[in-house]
């Protein structure tokens, strides 16, 4: 949904029409409803790049400081929320170079991710039961959770916004700063880590894994 005047774009996005108020009335409910809705999903995402929950938490803050400080200058030329998550990526990546040569904590089990508490054990409602039965129910979530951890960064933000904000290809690439079919590739090469990682426990097909339609030829 790229493109458009303002008008056009608070038509098109609920979200978009709340940040034109905050640019041009400093409404601070209109604020406040955008990091409510948006707060959670913004520290599972910053969660999965960075590595770290309160790190994550830390970066959301910033986030929304940025959002907010430069609310003057917001002409919205797409989603809200691919404008906000490439704000989000930018710090991560920023962040990430900071303390690249240090050591970093694994995010907990039970910590937040995209999907909320628990991300892994959500991800197996969309899997479904393991064909085998034969791994329970922590074991699965554990081998899911290290499967994620297995694609590069690029994949699983790629991954994250393809499955878990349902971005399509031009959103993400906006987001990432990369072509739409350069997006393509990460996501078909995500596709397939993931499925040799678990080809084992669940069917290829599974919910989860995303899906690139060889038809679906995108363009710079």
């Amino acid at each position: 949904m790229p493109g458009g005047t303002s008008a056009q774009m608070a038509m098109r996005d609920p979200d978009v029409r709340l940040m034109l108020r905050v640019r041009d009335a400093d409404d601070a409910a209109a604020f406040g409803e955008l990091v409510d809705s948006y707060q959670h999903r913004l520290v599972g995402i910053l969660a999965h790049l960075v590595g770290r929950a309160d790190e994550a938490e830390d970066l959301a803050q910033e986030v929304f400081l940025r959002v907010y400080r430069t609310r003057k200058t917001y002409h919205p030329k797409a989603k809200f929320s691919t404008w906000l998550f490439t704000i989000a990526n930018n710090l991560a990546l920023n962040a990430r170079r900071s303390h690249q040569r240090k050591p970093t904590v694994p995010l907990p089990a039970h910590e937040s991710g995209p999907l909320g508490v628990r991300p892994a054990e959500q991800l197996m409602k969309d899997a479904g039961p393991a064909p085998s039965q034969q791994l329970a129910h922590k074991e699965l979530a554990a081998v899911i959770r290290q499967a994620l951890e297995s694609l590069n960064d690029r994949q699983r933000l790629a991954v994250v916004l393809n499955k878990f904000e349902d971005f399509n290809y031009a959103e993400i690439a906006e987001v990432m700063g990369l072509t739409t079919k350069a997006v393509k590739s990460l996501l078909s090469r995500a596709r397939c880590r993931l499925r040799d990682a678990l080809t084992a426990y669940l069917s290829v097909d599974s919910a989860f894994i995303p899906r690139v339609d060889p038809n679906d030829e995108p363009t710079d």
